[in-house]
């Protein structure tokens, strides 16, 4: 991992981005890293368009701005595609990871000519699977760590587990489902 990753997260106001983004930033600071996990915000609703941020990084971060030229950009929503250039400023050599069922190449049609690797998840079918209702941030999350690399799977899921049984202590149906999102993504971006 280079010294420091810049993620930008594109989602809709309810579907879990910006609290994607802050477990991430959580988590990673459990391991040691220093980080950055913060929403942009503008008139958010339920199902407007939202952007969240992580800078995540082995050296202090001394940049307070949103990220321009994101390593790596997560979008929650496919339908976002039609309206945003996810991919303005993404990096040649990182990557644009997607929830959805369409194929790496259906995606690239529309991403604007981006050239880097696309990644696709179905985390709408995993969630489902594993926590039996549409909550896409979990499996996000585990797919944005395993291509991301920023930090190890057994280490991840390690401090997941822990922030989730202190979130969920009177809910253990929770937390074993999300475990069961978090590593069934992992799988699938991979």
């Amino acid at each position: 991992m280079k010294d420091t990753v810049e993620i930008r997260w594109h989602g809709r106001g309810g579907q879990g981005a910006k609290t994607a983004a802050l477990l991430l930033a959580d988590v990673a600071f459990k391991t040691g890293k220093y980080v950055q996990g913060f929403p942009e915000y503008g008139p958010e609703r339920m199902g407007a368009p939202i952007t969240a941020y992580n800078r995540i990084s082995t050296r202090p971060i001394t940049v307070h701005s949103n990220i321009y030229e994101p390593d790596y950009v997560v979008v929650v929503d496919e339908s976002l595609l039609e309206s945003i250039d996810v991919t303005k400023g993404l990096r040649a050599d990182g990557a644009v990871i997607v929830n959805s069922t369409r194929s790496r190449e259906e995606i690239a049609a529309h991403l604007h000519g981006y050239q880097g690797a696309v990644y696709t998840v179905d985390a709408r079918e995993i969630s489902i699977r594993a926590l039996g209702k549409n909550y896409p941030n979990s499996p996000m999350l585990a797919a944005t760590v395993a291509v991301s690399n920023v930090m190890g799977r057994e280490e991840f899921l390690m401090e997941m587990k822990a922030s989730f049984q202190h979130k969920f202590a009177k809910k253990p149906e929770v937390i074993e489902g999300n475990m069961m999102a978090l590593e069934l993504a992992f799988e699938q971006a991979k």
